[in-house]
This record gives C-alpha cells, sequence and structure tokens, in this order.
C-alpha cells in the first residue's frame, strides 16, 4: 500500500532508533554514481560499479552532444556558463536557482524526519555556495515540497522498484530535481542520473539516496549530507573527478587535477596518482573520500553545471538545431 501526503507543510516522520547493522556500513563506504565500498581496494572495476555509472563509451558521447549543443548556443549568441576551456565568468549566485521535491519513503517505522530534510537542502546551499571551501558554484537550492510514502518495498530496495516509484512519484520538468530519501544497500549510499539521458527517459530522471546519510544521519563517516552533495552533482552534468584516470579528457573540467583512482577513506597525507601537475583532489565533493574529507567544487566544475543546466535543464531551453 502506497501513502502520499501533500506537499509542505507535511508532518514530521519520527525516525526510529536505527540496528546496529542500520547505523553502520561495512568497508571504506564511498559515494555511488556516489559511493561504493573499499573503491581503492576492489579489484574488479565492474564489481563496483554504481548504479546508472555511464560507461566510458556513454561518458565520451554525453560530451559530444554537450560540445554540440554547446557550439551551436554560441553560434546562435545563446550565452552559456562555460566558455571554451571552462573558464568561468562572473554569475551572481542566484543565476541558478534548482527547485527541489524530496520524497521520503518510509518502512512505516524507519525514514528520517522533516526537520533531516530542511538540513539537508542548507549542506546543499552550503556546499554549492563555496562556504566549506572551494568555489561558489552559482548553483542555489530551494525546497518546493516534501511528500511522504509508507513502502517497505521501496524503501528496502529502491533500486529494484525504481520505475514504478518514480512514476508515482515525480514531479515538474527537466529543471525539477526529484530527490528520493530510502535505504539502500550497504554497498551503496546514492545514485542519479544524467542531464543528458532526460530527453530519452524523463521518468526516471532524479536522485536516490540512503536516508541515514543525511546530516545527523546514523552513517559513520557519511553522515554530513554530502552524498546528496554528489549525486546531485551527477544530476548537473559532473563525473568523478577520477574519470577516465590518469588519460585525458579525465573529468572534463580543466581545473581539477587527474587521478587515477578513488579516494578511500580521509588520507592523512599526499595522494598523488597521476604524472601530471597537482595532487588528487581528494577534497572534492566528486571523490569517493568521507564526509568529513569533502569541502569543495572548483570553479570549472561550477561552470561545467551551470552550462550543463543551461544546455539541458533550464525552464523553456528548446535545443537550436
Amino acid at each position: 500500500m502506497v501513502l502520499v501526503t501533500a506537499f509542505l507543510p507535511t508532518p514530521a516522520l519520527q525516525a526510529a532508533a536505527p540496528t546496529a547493522a542500520e547505523s553502520t556500513m561495512s568497508g571504506c563506504g564511498s559515494h555511488v554514481a556516489s559511493r561504493v565500498a573499499s573503491p581503492a581496494a576492489s579489484g574488479n572495476a565492474e564489481s563496483r560499479r554504481e548504479p546508472h555509472e555511464p560507461s566510458p563509451g556513454q561518458i565520451a558521447r554525453m560530451n559530444a552532444d554537450f560540445t554540440r549543443r554547446r557550439q551551436l548556443a554560441h553560434r546562435t549568441g545563446l550565452q552559456t556558463g562555460l566558455q571554451v576551456g571552462l573558464q568561468t565568468r562572473p554569475r551572481k549566485r542566484s543565476g541558478i536557482t534548482v527547485p527541489v521535491v524530496v520524497h521520503v519513503i518510509t518502512s512505516g517505522e524507519l525514514g528520517p524526519p522533516d526537520a533531516a530534510v530542511h538540513r539537508q537542502i542548507e549542506a546543499l546551499n552550503r556546499a554549492y555556495g563555496g562556504d566549506y571551501g572551494g568555489a561558489d558554484t552559482g548553483v542555489h537550492f530551494a525546497l518546493r515540497g516534501i511528500t511522504h510514502t509508507a513502502n517497505a518495498q521501496w524503501f528496502r530496495n529502491p533500486l529494484t522498484y525504481e520505475l514504478p516509484m518514480k512514476q508515482a512519484l515525480r514531479r515538474g520538468g527537466p529543471e525539477t530535481l526529484n530527490l528520493y530519501l530510502a535505504q539502500l544497500s550497504e554497498l551503496v549510499l546514492g545514485y542519479s542520473t544524467y542531464p543528458y539521458w532526460y530527453q530519452d527517459n524523463a521518468q526516471l530522471d532524479g536522485v536516490v539516496i540512503d536516508w541515514r546519510s543525511l546530516p545527523g544521519g546514523p552513517l559513520r563517516n557519511f553522515n554530513r549530507g554530502f552524498t546528496s552533495v554528489h549525486e546531485i552533482g551527477h544530476w548537473l552534468g559532473l563525473v568523478h573527478t577520477f574519470e577516465n584516470g590518469c588519460t585525458a579528457p579525465g573529468d572534463s573540467v580543466a581545473d581539477t587535477p587527474f587521478e587515477a583512482y578513488p579516494t578511500e577513506g580521509c588520507p592523512e597525507t599526499r595522494k598523488n596518482t597521476c604524472p601530471l601537475p597537482g595532487d588528487d583532489p581528494v577534497h572534492n565533493f566528486m571523490d569517493y573520500s568521507y564526509d568529513r574529507c569533502m569541502r569543495q567544487f572548483t570553479a570549472g566544475q561550477g561552470a561545467r553545471m551551470r552550462a550543463m543546466w543551461d544546455m539541458y535543464r533550464r525552464p523553456g531551453h528548446t535545443e537550436v538545431t
């Protein structure tokens, strides 16, 4: 049975005391399309792929489509947040306001209170605004509503039931961030779709997060809300900082150093895995570090997100052909 309440204001759902198994996550736990357990230690790359994680070929096609759209936009005078070489232009912080609808999925007993949702929105705005360090990306998030759904199957296995869950709950168009809170496996903290996919599969667009990773949640090392920060980076068009390893184009952002493999935990010493300038970006939100180690986006990442927004998500945008 599915029970969905109206948008804000809604009564808070009390979070039940987690069991020992629900309070911790085995291994290093990294972000899926955000985090995977022990990313550096896993010997088989395929065994640690994230839900919806694009293959190198898919990323190449995404980059080619983005470049094509950007070139067409420049030809027609459409202003974007990106110039050749991913150089930034001044843009007010309010330049992009992303409407957010949060869908709280519960088992009937377990799930986050509304207060945790509000703390998560605050963490998003601080992270994307540069308050923890790094660049102000010019991206702001505005909470437009919260829904509550009691469905044990969706709660315990949102990936398996992703299509019916999203068909029933999703709101808005490409510009609306639908954030689904449920409970994922020990190896997965969250996953996301990418802007390039919206045109072909709009009903699956959105981000799914383990509710225990919200600010103040019970997941040790992953309870500052940065799983959502990371996954929403994918939703806005960023890939991992270790994409393509030490080989060009890397993550397609000029000011993030190349990185051979994901960061595990929170390194106390320098990590430099590529024979290229710059240490690994272990503090970047798009790596796999513990939450306490994450604190920044770069100016180039901000420019790329704004440009992706213009090309794929801006309300009323029609692709020039």
